[in-house]
């Protein structure tokens, strides 16, 4: 219950910042905009819109948990109010629990409405909706989650900007993780060998998220794949939850 009620609260307090409103505002326009972009593409038009938007889903998901996530636990303390939060009998680990799980659904939400208009551009230019597309959001969703957790990890210890850029940067080097292991493996240097094949297995390998080629294009996706993604960005999720909220545990409030 007490995770419960600090997820609710986390929810109305990001539904009402501005740059939530913001980029769902953008994302939505950035949707419709994509029919405007079908239409100048003679031949294209159903691959362009569903690129755009899931293009548009991605992108803006992300900004939503980096510029929202990353000011999560130290608005908190800015404010002085984790002071009041803390004197209660809640628990630091349900607090970081309560943040993550406020924020993830805040995302949920958002990505809900953005589908729900990206499905309309779909039906009205008369194209067909495909499992794959469903999932390919659902992969999404699952990526902003795994982010989200860095975000939250990093906001425990660092100010925002610091979080934010960390975060950019782990973003960035999940999705060139199979490059760095590949440039390691080539490299006669033992030690960058090891040194990139231990970040690829310690980095988020976010490529695993990434279906929104396939489903635009109709290529065939084993199910096992779907099932092995969606538990990787599961467990990440709750090592980070778990590693943040050591940290949280362990910080000095005074």
């Amino acid at each position: 219950m007490k995770i419960w009620a600090i997820c609710l609260n986390t929810f109305r307090e990001t539904v009402r910042d501005k740059v939530f409103i913001l980029l769902v505002v953008f994302a939505i326009i950035m949707i419709i905009a994509s029919r405007v972009f079908g239409f100048l593409s003679i031949g294209q038009e159903m691959k362009i819109v569903k690129d755009v938007g899931l293009g548009s889903i991605s992108i803006f998901s992300l900004l939503v948990a980096i510029f929202v996530g990353t000011t999560l636990v130290h608005k908190e303390i800015d404010k002085r109010t984790i002071y009041t939060i803390v004197s209660k009998p809640i628990r630091r680990y349900q607090f970081i629990v309560g943040k993550y799980a406020g924020l993830n659904l805040t995302i949920l939400v958002n990505v809900a409405m953005m589908s729900a208009f990206f499905y309309l551009s779909v039906k009205l230019m008369d194209g067909t909706w495909s499992f794959d597309l469903t999932m390919a959001i659902l992969l999404i969703y699952i990526e902003v989650m795994v982010v989200t957790g860095f975000a939250l990890l990093f906001s425990t210890f660092a100010s925002p900007t610091l979080s934010a850029v960390f975060t950019f940067l782990i973003y960035l080097a999940g999705h060139l993780a199979k490059d760095l292991r590949f440039f390691g493996e080539q490299s006669m240097n033992i030690y960058l060998n090891v040194l990139s094949t231990g970040l690829y297995y310690i980095l988020p390998n976010l490529t695993n998220f990434n279906t929104k080629n396939e489903a635009v294009h109709g290529f065939p996706i084993a199910s096992t794949f779907y099932a092995y993604s969606i538990f990787y960005g599961l467990f990440y999720c709750a090592i980070l939850v778990t590693v943040s909220s050591w940290i949280f545990k362990s910080k000095n409030l005074k």
